[in-house]
Parts: structure tokens; sequence; C-alpha cells
């Protein structure tokens, strides 16, 4: 009888680690700095919305986890990342996104009394944002949009750029413009040369230009001026940790691609259906994950914003 309540209670352990599919990988960036790396598929119950990139900073005083998740779940999927690679307890954690997948996992943090902290204007999005990102991230894990326990940092810094010194380690908080999001953010680490980069980056996936949302020739400017941080090492908003130059490959040279062919095929008078057809044939960028779904998605949306312009 003791031996089936303890079978019973092991299974029960059993079905509750196996619930979701998906585990994120954690690789090394740096001594201190590592990043999180969800799948590069899109969004699913198996990974809990966590299809992006976040990161941590491991301090004197404990770790800095940047991003919190898109649901509970996810957000301790984040958690258990961490425990792999350091017994330091998260300290604080930094909100740098506006889409679901780098800030609706708050919750679980602020439960534990961890601060959590966004520039406002990063916040300010997130709320015009909500019911949106809630619409979009139930209909891919398949529940109500209202299951979601949705709660906003409580520390709010205003202003472009807020420097940090956490645990010895110096960081600045920034929003240098807009980019897959309005009012994503980075956070750079100018000792290191790192850069946590959110949405401004893609790596290893095509980048998505979301109707009425991204702003293709604001995300190229947004892109640039990370750029001009001189970063040797990126963290992303998707995909794999990388040198800049991987970075400028993968989402930059894709943005440029756009604004220049999608530009010029405004200029020379072509039907937007001749554009779509002739420029989602291109090949230049077939090599980034999901680029079948979204590259004649992206030629179609940056045609209609630069012929209003």
């Amino acid at each position: 009888m003791v031996f089936a309540k303890i079978t019973s209670v092991a299974l029960g352990l059993t079905l509750i680690s196996n619930s979701y599919a998906f585990e994120p990988s954690t690789q090394k960036v740096s001594d201190n700095v590592y990043a999180i790396v969800g799948e590069l598929d899109q969004r699913s119950a198996d990974n809990q919305g966590l299809n992006n990139t976040s990161g941590f900073i491991i301090t004197d005083e404990g770790v800095v986890l940047v991003g919190s998740g898109a649901t509970e779940s996810s957000a301790k999927m984040l958690e258990s990342a961490v425990k792999t690679v350091t017994d330091k307890p998260i300290k604080r954690v930094i909100n740098i996104g506006v889409q679901d997948h780098h800030w609706m996992g708050n919750s679980h943090f602020l439960a534990q009394r961890i601060p959590v902290s966004v520039l406002a204007t990063t916040i300010d999005n997130q709320k015009n944002q909500e019911m949106a990102n809630r619409m979009r991230l139930a209909n891919a894990l398949g529940v109500k949009p209202d299951s979601f326990k949705v709660e906003y940092a409580n520390e709010i810094f205003t202003g472009n750029e807020k420097a940090l010194k956490i645990g010895g380690v110096e960081m600045s908080l920034r929003y240098l413009g807009d980019a897959h999001f309005p009012g994503d953010a980075v956070l750079w680490l100018p000792k290191e040369k790192i850069v946590f980069a959110g949405d401004i980056v893609f790596n290893d996936r095509m980048l998505g230009v979301l109707p009425e949302i991204s702003k293709v020739k604001a995300w190229q400017a947004t892109f640039n001026q990370v750029a001009d941080l001189k970063p040797e090492q990126v963290i992303p908003g998707h995909g794999n940790p990388s040198p800049w130059s991987y970075a400028q490959n993968n989402t930059g040279d894709y943005l440029d691609w756009l604004v220049d062919e999608v530009g010029q095929s405004i200029e020379e008078m072509e039907d937007l259906g001749d554009a779509v057809k002739r420029l989602s044939a291109d090949q230049h960028f077939h090599f980034l994950k999901l680029s079948d779904d979204l590259h004649a998605k992206n030629v179609y949306q940056t045609y209609l914003q630069l012929e209003t312009n």
C-alpha cells in the first residue's frame, strides 16, 4: 500500500516534469554572461511561448535576468536554466521587449519579491499591446486570452537611458528607437562589450514585419544605432548569441535589402502583386529559418509602408 502511494507520487512528478516537450538551452557568452535560447520555431503549447532568446548576468550580488518569458511556465523554464549554471539567486529581472515572450512571465518573479525593471517607453508600449499580445499568445498556445496572469514591472525608469551598477557590473538600459515592436530596448554592458539586443536582432531565423506594429525603416535605423555601440557579442531576441558581424548578416543586411529592393520597386512603379511575386523569389536570405513562411509577407508589408512615405 505504501509502495502504491510512492509510485503514484513519482508518476505525478514525472507527468509534471514532462508536461512541456521543449527546454531552452543555456549558452555561455562570457565569464559572467549567458544566453538562454528558446525555440527557433513559432510559439506553441510545448514551448509555452518561449521561442525567443533571454539571458542573464552573474554579479557579486546575484543574478540579473534579462526577460521573464511569456507565461508562468516559461518563466520557470528560465529560472531552471539559470540554476544549471549558478546557485546564486535571481536578484533582479529587466524587461527590454514589448512582445509577450519578453515580459508576460513577470508575475512569477514578482511573487518572489524580485524587482522587475523597465524603461517608461517600454512599459507604455507593453500596456498598449497587452490585449493584442494576449490574443496572439492565446491563439498560439490554444488557451483563452484571460488565462494569463499579467503583471507589469514595479521599477520604472524615465528617459531613454538608465545607467545601472549591480553587483559590480556596469550596464545601461537604453531605448534607441522602435524595432520589431515600438518601445523595444537594449541592455548594454560597456566593459564586456556585450549587448542584449532583444527583438532588434533576429539570428538564425527570419525576422517578421508585423502589420501596423513593425516599421521597417525605423527598425533599420535602430539596428544601426545598436551597431554604433560597437558591440563584440550580441544576445539577440531570437536565435543564438553571436559576434555582431553575424547579427549584421542575419538582421541588418535583411532590413537593408527590404528597404532598398522594395523602395526601388516602388520608384519604378511596379505593381504590388508583381513586386511581391518577384522579390519573394529572391533566395539571398533563404538560409534563415522560417523564410518560406515570412519572406513574402515581409515584402508585402514593407511595400505598403514605403508606398505611403
